[in-house]
């Protein structure tokens, strides 16, 4: 049977959208705002060597400065005021998010409803503060630092460049983190996620050059880039489908008497998504599998003296078996990821509370019952579905890493997690738009029967 609200979903029209006056503004308020962050991603950070500064980057591009630059929009590439992006807001509302598991008074403030999700946020905005701090610093020192043949990637290196690059990366992400907040507020779909997404589909046009470059120069076969293609397309549907997909639980409320009528006796499902971690843990595994390439790849900047020794033999280990592509570094890769969705699972999901508000409203699972039985049979599925999820999130994620720098496809540009970001940010916005549309008939619906009822 079709539910109401999915005939309104299939009436929707242009001509629908055109009477949405309050869905246009929301709109036009997110493509200003995405036109104002494309614009700081431009802008470099006052005093910088561009030219040795892209020596620089050139040389780590294929650690996580690669991840991070991608997700940004290039603007670490040209280390622009943007360069940070939202990346230390994530990382402070994952690790709330963590805390609040394990901390009772952000518990407590978890369940107080909106003033305590209110005063949760406060403390997420916080945190990415000191945590933009930190990485800023860290930033600014190697750009400060003078290097063994006597450059440097600033132009007048010292206290004031180390100063003013700080402030300008903290408050590039602060400004960040505050457009992301106005958007979920005005405009349509999560802000923060739209900024990465932005960033992601800027660089698209770049890797689309570059692969037809390697067809002109002759490294890859016009076959090849077909291939990729229809890949691609493939994997775009995949992502959908498996996106798309939930497990409902049916739920029964039972019946009650209330005066001389009996009511209740409904029943309703309880969706569960067959990836409930989302793009968490490949983030998550990327940012910490890059990190001692990376480290190994700034060393290797450094001259013969930072190779020499036992270090050197690690740094080698490192780029010769850890390397992107690198059998091992598929398989830690792949591992880490499936760690992270039941970590991230177990983060996000709790069955215990679930199965207790579910208790308090008189709701029950057939054939369970209420309480502790409910939570182990919410554990049993949920372990279930996310053995599905993380295989499919790290097949999505591995398979372009076996196809990046193949000799028969070339150099692969196009990463699963940046993928899996763009499909699901994309699907999440497109739903949004519709919930605004079928709001909208709603309310044309109720104001048509107030008229209908004033001319009787």
């Amino acid at each position: 049977m079709v539910s109401a609200a999915e005939q309104l979903a299939r009436n929707i029209s242009f001509s629908t959208f055109g009477k949405a006056k309050e869905l246009q503004a929301r709109i036009w308020f997110t493509l200003i705002a995405l036109i104002v962050y494309r614009i700081g991603t431009q802008v470099p950070i006052p005093g910088i060597d561009t030219a040795v500064y892209a020596a620089q980057f050139g040389k780590a591009s294929e650690g996580i400065l690669g991840m991070w630059n991608t997700f940004s929009g290039g603007a670490v590439e040209r280390m622009a005021i943007f360069a940070l992006n939202v990346m230390p807001y994530i990382s402070a509302s994952i690790i709330v998010q963590i805390l609040t598991t394990a901390v009772p008074a952000l518990e407590r403030l978890k369940k107080e409803g909106e003033s305590g999700r209110k005063q949760i946020n406060q403390y997420t905005r916080y945190l990415t503060v000191l945590l933009a701090l930190a990485q800023a610093f860290m930033v600014a020192t190697s750009l400060n630092t003078v290097q063994s043949d006597g450059t440097s990637a600033a132009l007048d290196p010292g206290i004031y460049f180390l100063t003013s690059t700080v402030v300008t990366l903290v408050g590039g992400t602060v400004f960040l983190m505050w457009l992301g907040e106005q958007v979920t507020a005005r405009g349509v779909g999560n802000g923060i996620s739209l900024i990465i997404f932005a960033g992601i589909v800027a660089e698209l046009p770049n890797y689309i050059v570059q692969t037809w470059q390697q067809l002109y120069q002759g490294s890859i076969d016009f076959t090849v880039i077909l291939a990729i293609t229809a890949l691609s397309i493939m994997m775009v549907l995949f992502i959908v489908f498996i996106e798309r997909s939930q497990r409902r639980l049916l739920i029964q409320y039972p019946k009650r008497q209330q005066g001389n009528r009996m009511v209740g006796g409904e029943s309703s499902f309880l969706p569960l998504k067959v990836n409930s971690a989302g793009v968490i843990p490949p983030i998550f595994a990327s940012s910490l599998l890059m990190l001692p390439q990376t480290m190994a790849s700034m060393n290797a900047a450094g001259g013969a003296s930072a190779q020499a020794g036992w270090w050197g033999e690690t740094l080698g280990f490192i780029n010769a078996y850890l390397g992107v592509g690198q059998p091992l570094h598929v398989v830690l890769f792949a591992a880490l990821i499936i760690f992270f969705c039941f970590f991230y699972t177990g983060i996000v999901f709790n069955a215990e509370e679930t199965a207790e508000n579910l208790r308090k409203y008189g709701g029950f699972i057939p054939g369970y019952r209420p309480g502790k039985r409910t939570a182990e049979y919410f554990d049993y599925v949920l372990t279930r579905l996310t053995v599905i999820g993380s295989v499919y999130i790290a097949a999505v994620c591995v398979l372009p890493e076996l196809l990046r720098n193949n000799p028969l496809t070339g150099r692969f540009y196009i990463g699963g997690t940046s993928l899996l970001i763009v499909v699901s940010v994309t699907m999440d916005t497109v739903a949004q738009i519709q919930s605004h549309l079928i709001g909208h008939q709603y309310e044309g619906m109720i104001k048509r029967a107030r008229l209908g009822g004033k001319k009787k």
